[in-house]
């Protein structure tokens, strides 16, 4: 019988989510606010509408924790598609240019993606939730405006690449905090000097929390709220994963 879940003024803990796509971070927050009947509820790090995969809601006394979580590395699995960029880099964008495509051979597709291993520094794109004088990017890009980003260190642990079928590649991608994926597909498709742009994404881990636990948003939506707080990784859980 699990009580550690429930604090006095309601849930505590951390409740996995597997987004579905074609929703905002921001939306799963708000049904599991209605679920949970809660309104203490943060997440660690967005996930864009086109994503799907490991979303952690941070609920009741866990949010002050929420910083500490959001800052653990973090592996994608995703798809590129060489041969155009696009005005937000994924496919949501508008065409900006198009290329042809030059029959790569593995070797070459390989060194472009190891120019982009270990550390470096990654210019943020528009379309992204980092501020301006306050003021969100992606809120100016949807006004047309372009402001100057100043480059942020980021680093790749590991890549593995699983399929190429030109124009996509399909590969995996175990990076820091910080680390915008899409930046790092138009960025392979620079170096390879034909463009790309992220064609899909999903989120499988985020340090030591992947999908096993995770509860769909159908779930989250429909499940009984005692099964949701059933399912909260408790603060006690969380301190023995991360070795604290």
């Amino acid at each position: 019988m699990r009580n550690h879940s429930m604090a006095e003024n309601g849930p505590t803990g951390v409740l996995l989510i597997d987004k579905a796509p074609d929703m905002t971070s921001h939306d799963v927050v708000a049904i599991a606010r209605r679920a949970l009947n809660t309104k203490k509820i943060g997440h660690c790090g967005t996930l864009d509408p086109m994503a799907t995969g490991l979303l952690m809601l941070v609920i009741g006394r866990a949010t002050k924790i929420q910083d500490l979580l959001m800052s653990e590395d973090k592996q994608y699995s995703g798809t590129m598609t060489l041969g155009s960029t696009t005005s937000t880099q994924d496919r949501q964008g508008e065409v900006l240019e198009e290329f042809p495509v030059p029959d790569f051979s593995e070797s070459e597709i390989r060194a472009a993606f190891d120019a982009f291993t270990g550390p470096f520094e990654q210019i943020p794109p528009m379309v992204s939730a980092i501020k301006k004088d306050g003021v969100p990017l992606y809120k100016l890009a949807r006004k047309g405006e372009v402001v100057e980003r100043q480059p942020r260190p980021v680093h790749v642990n590991s890549y593995d690449i699983s399929r190429i079928a030109l124009p996509e590649i399909d590969f995996t991608v175990d990076c820091s905090k910080g680390f915008y994926v899409r930046t790092y597909a138009h960025d392979i498709g620079a170096k390879l000097g034909c463009g790309a742009h992220l064609s899909a994404l999903r989120r499988t881990r985020s340090g030591k929390f992947t999908l096993d636990r995770a509860v769909t948003v159908d779930a989250l939506k429909n499940a009984p709220r005692e099964d949701l707080i059933n399912s909260l990784i408790t603060l006690a859980e969380i301190s023995l994963m991360r070795g604290a």
